[in-house]
């Protein structure tokens, strides 16, 4: 007899749902049998995974993570719970530390056998970065409500339509130079697929993985100065990059409007990969996916011509 999917039928709850990484979450739940409810404060942003849900398999909730009473009731009957919700913007206090450990704590009231916490490398109440240190306080709070949750720390997310790649693929596309930001930075991207997965992988086996913190990233490390090489490699043009002085980018990020913030230049010019202290992706038995198996198929779009342009045959660009 076959084993039974652990997942079957449970009604797992994913807040910010609606996400970049809560749509893939959501359809590796969908196709293990899962019954889901989006709580989210825009939910109709999700509303494009319908069609993947059998009939009565999908629900959503309007849900304000700053409000207990919104929480509460986006909660009600959960047997899993997943909390996906994370700004570099404003209310980084309300949403990164405060939010997880409310939710936690209404999970645990509510009987939920298990709970994932998306944070972020680095994270640390005692860091001088607002990002990390908020994250690092909702760490805190969660596993204080909800002592065998999961704390999940992924590296940059990257994928087929992330802000991340498709940024620097726009540039590289429309500009013959161009500045690069943290050049020597080391950074250690993870594929979004994965980083469902082992959201997915903890859920399923909390017994093993709940009060357990891992650091979750790819296969390779690379730098910022690699990244930009490679996409333009991959879109088969000739470019110039110009690594920006530390001192200049401080001075960039400062400028209000700009699109880095001082947070994050704090947190690019540290490096964004794993630090080997804290189990990693595949202690939850997921198998990291290079960039290169994607890059060159995803660049595509953004060559001179197309899927009709030669990488290296003398195309303008």
């Amino acid at each position: 007899m076959a084993q039974r999917e652990p997942l079957d039928n449970k009604l797992v709850v994913l807040i910010g749902g609606g996400g970049f990484l809560g749509g893939y979450v959501a359809q590796d739940l969908l196709r293990r049998g899962a019954r889901l409810r989006i709580a989210e404060r825009h939910p109709e942003s999700a509303h494009s995974l319908r069609p993947l849900a059998n009939l009565g398999q999908m629900q959503f909730a309007r849900c304000d993570v700053a409000d207990r009473r919104s929480l509460a009731a986006s909660l009600s009957g959960a047997d899993a719970v997943v909390y996906l919700v994370g700004t570099f913007g404003a209310n980084q206090r309300a949403l990164q530390a405060e939010g997880p450990g409310i939710a936690a704590e209404l999970a645990a009231q509510e009987g939920a056998t298990a709970f994932v916490s998306m944070s972020a490398i680095g994270a640390d109440p005692a860091s001088a970065s607002r990002y990390a240190a908020t994250k690092g306080l909702g760490e805190e709070r969660v596993r204080a409500a909800f002592p065998q949750a999961t704390i999940l720390r992924p590296s940059i997310l990257f994928g087929d339509d992330d802000s991340f790649l498709n940024m620097f693929a726009g540039l590289i596309a429309s500009l013959p130079v161009l500045p690069v930001f943290g050049a020597d930075a080391p950074i250690q991207p993870l594929w979004v697929d994965d980083a469902a997965a082992a959201v997915v992988a903890a859920l399923g086996d909390p017994a093993r993985h709940g009060g357990t913190i891992y650091e979750i990233a790819g296969p390779e490390v690379m730098t910022m100065g690699d990244l930009h090489r490679r996409i333009a490699a991959a879109q088969g043009r000739s470019r110039r990059f110009i690594a920006v002085p530390d001192w200049l980018s401080a001075l960039f990020a400062a400028i209000p409007g700009t699109p880095m913030s001082a947070d994050q230049w704090a947190l690019l010019k540290r490096g964004n990969v794993a630090s080997g202290n804290l189990p990693g992706i595949a202690e939850l038995g997921v198998s990291p996916h290079p960039l290169g198996l994607f890059l060159d198929r995803w660049m595509i779009r953004y060559r001179s011509h197309g899927r009709f342009g030669a990488l290296d045959e003398g195309y303008p660009s």
